[in-house]
C-alpha cells in the first residue's frame, strides 16, 4: 500500500505509450504512423505529510496532491 494516497486512496493508473513515425500533414507530410506501442503506468504525484487527526494525535500520511490542495487536513 505504498503508492496509494492515504485520504482517497488514489493509485497507479496503467497507459499506453505510443512512438509515431512519419511526419505531421500539417507540416506537409503524409501523415504520422504509430510504429509501436509500449505499456506504461501513470504514478500520483505522493506526498509526506505530518496531519493532525480528529482525536487530536499527530501522524505521517502519504497524500496526494489534489487532496493537499483542498484543505481538508490540517498540517501538524
Amino acid at each position: 500500500m505504498s503508492r496509494f494516497c492515504d485520504a482517497c486512496g488514489k493509485g497507479p493508473t496503467t497507459g499506453v505509450r505510443y512512438k509515431r513515425r512519419g511526419l505531421a500533414k500539417a507540416k506537409g507530410g503524409v501523415g504520422q504512423k504509430i510504429v509501436g506501442k509500449m505499456l506504461r503506468t501513470f504514478s500520483p504525484n505522493l506526498q509526506n505529510v505530518k496531519i493532525r487527526t480528529p482525536e487530536g494525535t499527530v501522524r505521517t500520511a502519504k497524500l496526494c496532491t489534489r487532496c493537499l490542495k483542498s484543505n481538508k487536513f490540517a498540517k501538524a
